[in-house]
């Protein structure tokens, strides 16, 4: 085991994927010499040259239709945004090309096609670069949502993604950069998809979160437990495919439900995992599952405001409270 930061842990991944396979390469803004903007292609260059570590214009959508294009013909490319935000101005590329082509193709065609980069709160950034977006994506089909939110998670889902002969796409959390964890030495350490972990058992209520809101509901746990409630954790590490089997057990047993994202609490991931718990669950549950997420509202760029548009530890403490009538 090492000690790494997420962005080193993602680095350090992309590195040995190249070396494993000189078909993997890297293309995004300023991805050579600067690294990237959070340093996860840092210094790569320098092993791998310009060919494998490649500069692009500001377009987002000619590269990843370029990314598209060198899938299909057998490259296996990690196309980086600069923000997941800019997703956006590629949503054909993505939505009608990248997650339909193996369709099309009656499943001939491979598409090893990662789209990666970082989302999310923390810094300030404002309205047009702090969305959490990865919702978006659970909506159509062809395409698969990784939201890694430790650095583990990050090494072994990332290796994942970029063996797996699907487009995948992986959004990173901005705010967990600089986050440290232990990370196996073992190149071949990889995490499947679809599986779920659970990061705190428990038995009085079942809190489900993704990416930084992982470790506010771990805080907010040991807020609870100081009260008397125990809280089970889980992070499905995964949207597409989604493991809702663990998900449905854990509320089963708690009887309680509470989501929490940091995506608008509208149409968000939570209320899919509310839908389903509630159809697959009904008679387990002791009180309507409870949604916490972001405001209608596009973030601002005032700190003091960015936290009052989303939840916050309190949030989680005081919606868990709520479904067992102790608010």
């Amino acid at each position: 085991m090492s000690i790494k930061t997420y962005a080193t842990a993602i680095r350090d991944v992309l590195a040995e994927e190249m070396r494993r396979d000189e078909r993997v390469f890297v293309m995004g803004e300023d991805v050579e010499t600067l690294g990237g903007i959070f340093g996860c292609t840092r210094d790569l260059y320098k092993e791998f040259g310009t060919e494998r570590i490649r500069n692009t214009p500001i377009s987002e959508a000619s590269f990843v239709g370029v990314g598209l294009g060198a899938a299909c013909a057998g490259m296996r490319p990690v196309v980086e945004l600069m923000y997941m935000d800019f997703t956006y101005v590629a949503m054909d590329q993505i939505l009608n090309q990248v997650a339909k082509t193996r369709y099309i193709f009656g499943g001939n065609a491979k598409i090893p096609l990662v789209i990666r980069g970082q989302e999310g709160i923390g810094r300030g950034n404002a309205a047009t670069h702090s969305q959490s977006v990865e919702t978006i994506f659970m909506h159509f089909p062809g395409l698969k949502v990784v939201c890694p939110s430790t650095p583990a998670d990050a090494a072994g889902l990332l290796r994942t993604a970029i063996r797996d002969d699907n487009p995948v796409m992986f959004f990173e959390h901005k705010a967990l950069y600089s986050q440290k964890g232990e990370v196996p030495d073992d190149p071949e350490f990889s995490l499947p998809f679809g599986k779920c972990d659970v990061k705190r058992p428990g038995t009085d209520v079942t809190i489900v979160a993704n990416l930084l809101y992982v470790g506010r509901a771990l805080k907010a746990a040991e807020e609870l437990e100081k009260q008397g409630i125990s809280a089970e954790v889980i992070d499905p590490r995964t949207l597409v495919p989604l493991d809702m089997d663990t998900i449905t057990a854990s509320v089963k047993k708690t009887g309680r439900l509470v989501v929490v994202h940091e995506a608008h609490r509208t149409a968000g991931w939570g209320a899919e995992i509310a839908a389903q718990v509630t159809e697959e669950a009904f008679p387990y549950l002791d009180a309507p599952p409870v949604r916490l997420g972001a405001a209608p509202c596009p973030l601002p760029f005032n700190l003091g405001l960015e936290n009052a548009a989303t939840p916050q530890v309190e949030d989680i403490v005081r919606a868990a409270k709520s479904v067992l009538y102790k608010a």
